[in-house]
């Protein structure tokens, strides 16, 4: 009995003749520990694409980045990764910490090379763990329970230029993101971020926001 398939996997696995390998990957290549190779590969990524449900059960994809290094393997079958300001939303935070259940997918694009994740999550609030990563809001620990290799064959190989100029070094603070100083969300912003709009150079129109986007600057 399978714990990944359901008759419409079986339905189409059989209509292409690939049940063989359907089961292969369950039985020979999925696992719930991570190989050192896995691990090495994990923690040089500086991004990832976060899966979640909502509460509906409407799923849900973002992304992740940080510098090299910010998912981290805690254990043979466990990893921790920060959570950073955003839109306000909390979105994929409140999913994961409503249904639990995530997927995490780590691209290499230059070599290129993918892996693939699955577990539960929850969000950790420990000083010691927010101290170890800056401006962290919280951290977000996964309980592993599949980890395989994904075909790379239809990554298109690219390059980096340059890291997020949103990725603070230790000590420093990120700069305040051009959304913040639009004009419609001036009154929704946390009064902080209020007291910082002036210092980013003022509150912008959509249009102005739409110049900073087009430039790569927003």
């Amino acid at each position: 009995m399978s714990k990944l398939y359901g008759a419409e996997h079986r339905k189409l696995q059989d209509e292409f003749d690939t049940r063989r390998l359907a089961d292969l990957m369950e039985g020979g290549v999925m696992h719930a520990e991570f190989a050192p190779h896995e691990v090495e590969f994990i923690q040089s990524r500086d991004m990832f694409f976060l899966s979640t449900l909502d509460p509906a059960g409407r799923p849900t994809v973002s992304y992740k980045g940080g510098a090299p290094g910010f998912v981290r393997v805690v254990g043979q079958s466990s990893l921790i990764f920060p959570w950073f300001d955003g839109n306000g939303m909390f979105y994929s935070a409140g999913n994961l910490a409503e249904t639990s259940k995530v997927g995490l997918l780590f691209i290499d694009f230059v070599t290129p090379n993918r892996l693939r994740v699955q577990g539960e999550a929850r969000l950790l609030r420990e000083a010691s763990l927010l101290a170890s990563y800056p401006g962290a809001l919280f951290v977000v620990g996964v309980d592993v329970e599949s980890v395989w290799v994904n075909c790379p064959r239809y990554i298109h190989p690219h390059q980096k230029i340059a890291q997020s100029k949103y990725v603070a070094a230790e000590g420093d603070e990120a700069p305040l993101p051009g959304w913040k100083r639009i004009d419609i969300v001036q009154d929704a912003l946390s009064s902080l971020d209020r007291e910082r709009v002036a210092a980013a150079g003022g509150v912008i129109d959509q249009a102005a926001y739409g110049d900073l986007l087009a430039k790569g600057e927003a």
